[in-house]
């Protein structure tokens, strides 16, 4: 069942995503805008377009999670691998997600002073900001390293 909605989802997700059906979605609100004086913008009338948005909306939520949780998830991984495979970077980063909130505010704090003392080419201003050995300032707080899998 779990492949069966990621199919449909991803399918229906570039469906409704396209200038088509956008288009579409147009055209049913000028003709509801339009039918408007015919029915004497009647309560019936509103509902028939409250009723139908509503219903798109409520179903278009959880294809939308499902999609930006896929993505999300592929992101991460991606990412996580160029971590580990990059020579210097910090691999506590590949858990980013995992941690906690005052976890990852630590981090960007450590991030934030890393490049505010690299400036915006990457060189360190002085000495001691930064040593030839490539290593983060922070790096005796961090966790050890982890080898990449082989």
């Amino acid at each position: 069942m779990n492949d069966a909605f990621r199919k449909i989802a991803h399918h229906v997700s570039l469906v409704v995503g396209s200038p088509a059906v956008f288009l579409l979605a147009l055209a049913v609100v000028i003709v509801w805008l339009v039918s408007g004086p015919f029915f004497g913008f009647s309560d019936t009338w509103q509902l028939v377009i409250n009723t139908g948005t509503t219903i798109v909306t409520f179903l278009m939520v959880f294809l939308i999670q499902n999609t930006q949780n896929r993505d999300t998830r592929a992101i991460h991984l991606k990412l996580d691998e160029l971590i580990i495979y990059t020579k210097g970077a910090d691999n506590e980063l590949v858990d980013l997600e995992n941690l906690t909130d005052e976890q990852v505010d630590r981090l960007e704090k450590q991030y934030h002073a890393l490049a505010k003392a690299l400036g915006k080419d990457g060189v360190p201003h002085s000495p001691e900001d930064h040593d030839d050995s490539g290593a983060h300032p922070e790096e005796a707080e961090s966790t050890p390293r982890r080898e990449p899998a082989q």
